[in-house]
């Protein structure tokens, strides 16, 4: 069993700056792509970063340039910087990670229980 736990949210005022971490524990043999999505109320979940396991990075365009993805391997932690922050980017942000069980093993995607962000004054 493979757990991912996020932390780092909360409310913070607009032009702000925030932490995410999420460190994933359990059966992990190794880690291949991690990212962070976001979904807010009414709306579907969307990509905000991603990050190889050599770190090769991805962004959703109104994420560049205020947002940095970064990764830990050894600890197995993905964090996200996030600043210049916007009320558009209250939502909840969950953690993924493709994980591999065992050396001949397929990557199984797992997520995060989801950490609430608040943008507002």
């Amino acid at each position: 069993q493979v757990q991912l736990v996020e932390s780092g949210g909360g409310l913070v005022q607009p032009g702000g700056s925030l932490r995410l971490s999420c460190a994933a524990s359990g059966s992990i043999f190794s880690i291949n792509d991690m990212g962070w999505y976001r979904q807010a109320p009414g709306k579907q979940r969307e990509l905000v970063a991603a990050i190889t396991s050599r770190g090769s990075t991805n962004y959703a365009d109104s994420m560049k340039g205020r947002f940095t993805i970064s990764r830990d391997n050894a600890k197995n932690t993905v964090y996200l910087q996030m600043s210049s922050l916007k009320p558009e980017d209250t939502a909840v942000y969950y953690c993924n990670a493709e994980v591999e069980l065992g050396p001949l093993s397929p990557d199984y995607d797992y997520w995060g229980q989801g950490t609430q962000v608040t943008v507002s004054s």
